[in-house]
């Protein structure tokens, strides 16, 4: 065997174990619950956080923890696009056949915190559905969660009012029984289409 051959048997070698010791160190964190029957999606969607829901508890990412779970960001005062995704989402939840609707929770997420108090996501989100879960929280609180689900919002002014609305991306994600991401639509969905997604996991 010549120095050549013997020098790139050996560098095969130690990238053969390197790469055998990425894959024991990393793969762990990528098996799926033994108890969970979905593929998860591979986007860098989702992660901790810590807001207020509609009755003024204190709730973590843990609430996604057993159910799958609708997410959508908007804000309250939103005219149309929010209260439509809402509205879909609940009926979605609702034309589920049996008892399938209890294994579904609806999350709404506010991006607009100084307008959305406990109180107002409270009474905002009984227009939609009895189980919809409403949060909010800091200003901080709510731009961390927004990064986590890599949703963007701004404050865009109306006029010289000072009056102003959230210019915000529309996107509904589906997170599964572990609270990791499955899916996610655009605002365009339809019940039909979501309740049959739906279907097919549960």
């Amino acid at each position: 065997m010549t120095p050549a051959i013997a020098k790139r048997l050996i560098i095969g070698g130690m990238v053969a174990i390197g790469t055998l010791l990425i894959l024991a160190f990393y793969l762990p964190a990528f098996r799926p619950d033994p108890n969970d029957n979905t593929v998860e999606g591979s986007a860098a969607i989702g992660g901790a956080f810590t807001l207020t829901d509609q009755t003024g508890v204190d709730v973590t990412e843990q609430i996604l923890l057993g159910r799958y779970s609708l997410i959508y960001f908007g804000f309250t005062y939103c005219p149309d696009i929010c209260p439509m995704t809402l509205q879909t989402v609940a009926d979605a939840i609702d034309i589920l056949p049996g008892q399938k609707g209890e294994s579904v929770q609806a999350v709404f997420i506010t991006l607009d915190p100084k307008r959305d108090t406990v109180e107002t996501m409270s009474a905002y989100v009984r227009n939609f559905h009895s189980q919809m879960i409403g949060l909010t929280g800091t200003q901080e609180q709510i731009q961390a969660v927004a990064d986590a689900y890599r949703v963007f919002f701004r404050e865009a002014p109306i006029g010289e009012s000072g009056d102003y609305t959230i210019d915000h991306s529309g996107f509904l994600y589906l997170m599964n029984r572990s609270g990791r991401y499955i899916d996610h639509f655009g605002k365009d969905v339809k019940m039909e289409e979501l309740s049959a997604r739906l279907r097919d996991l549960l």
